[in-house]
């Protein structure tokens, strides 16, 4: 399934529609943090594992 370019622009449209034109770089910015955050656990989520089976 693909997503086209006048599905992206609709989805574009109700995303302005509902936020606002003045909230969009909030929320670009909160998803970033939250994307960066996520990888940062990851991160460490896999550095214990190396740990842990390096123990046994």
């Amino acid at each position: 399934m693909r997503i086209g370019m006048n599905e992206l622009v609709v989805v574009l449209l109700i995303v302005v529609i509902v936020f606002g034109p003045t909230q969009i770089p909030k929320l670009t910015r909160m998803m970033g943090k939250s994307v960066k955050q996520f990888k940062a656990g990851l991160d460490e989520a896999d550095r214990e594992n190396k740990e842990q089976n390096a123990e046994e």
